[in-house]
């Protein structure tokens, strides 16, 4: 297990699904729905991590193995769920995108392809 914050991703390429988002006042079961879909999504085939931040403006990454595992976790029924929830109730807006990651490094590396 990793000390720092990070998801322990392969090296690329990988797919990045990032969820940004802007919440609506109070809890309102908001906390325990998102741990439970934390959970769900790292039994997921092609789950490869997890990364997280709220201030004012909320932003979670998850890392998946290709567009079709990203795909997958979108439709799984009790995500689906969560996400009607989310959008009558904890949500002002938010926003979806996805991405390939071709290049992943950090302070102790560098980038393999600098281009």
């Amino acid at each position: 297990m990793s000390s720092h914050p990070f998801a322990d991703t392969p090296a690329p390429p990988y797919v990045a699904v990032i969820f940004t988002s802007v919440r609506t006042p109070g809890d309102n079961g908001y906390a325990v729905m998102a741990a439970s879909m934390a959970e769900l999504a790292r039994e997921q085939p092609g789950f490869l991590g997890i990364e997280s931040a709220r201030e004012d403006v909320g932003i979670t990454v998850s890392y998946w193995t290709d567009q079709t595992a990203a795909q997958g976790w979108k439709r799984v029924a009790a995500h689906l769920v969560a996400q009607r929830r989310g959008r009558d109730v904890w949500y002002d807006d938010y926003r979806v995108r996805i991405a390939t990651v071709e290049r992943d490094y950090g302070r102790d590396s560098s980038p393999l392809d600098p281009g």
